[in-house]
């Protein structure tokens, strides 16, 4: 692949998620599936602005980079994810400043390594997330 077209792809990646952001925004709740075994979740669309949401998205990318087909996956363990939904529900103020690193730290007492050590999901079965988004 071409240098200059994968920055075209970056880029337009990029302006799908910015749009996406925004459409979804005034929506309230978002599915994502985590964990090799793809459970589905449903967050709060405000939740991705928080700095663990923006690392967890930005290991997605790197994971999974650009893929015209398939849900937005998030390469994390259940378990981890589980608890920092908990934690967040419970008192989403006090803990919207935690990065990823923070998270971890704090469940380091619980299985979590499927965040740190970047599990490979096979998201080739899902069905597109923004199949009929224009960009």
């Amino acid at each position: 692949m071409k240098t200059g077209n994968k920055i075209s792809q970056i880029v337009r990646l990029k302006q799908v998620v910015q749009r996406w952001r925004r459409r979804i925004a005034t929506a309230g709740s978002l599915a994502v599936y985590v964990g090799t075994e793809r459970r589905r979740f449903i967050i709060p669309t405000r939740f991705l602005n928080l700095p663990v949401f923006v690392s967890l998205l930005n290991k997605a990318e790197e994971e999974f980079g650009f893929q015209s087909s398939g849900g937005l996956v998030l390469p994390c363990d259940v378990v981890f994810f589980t608890n920092l939904l908990d934690v967040l529900e419970k008192n989403e103020r006090q803990f919207s400043d935690f990065d990823f690193d923070d998270f971890m730290a704090m469940f380091s007492d619980l299985d979590a390594t499927g965040c740190r050590t970047g599990v490979v999901f096979d998201c080739r079965s899902f069905t597109p997330l923004l199949q009929n988004a224009s960009v």
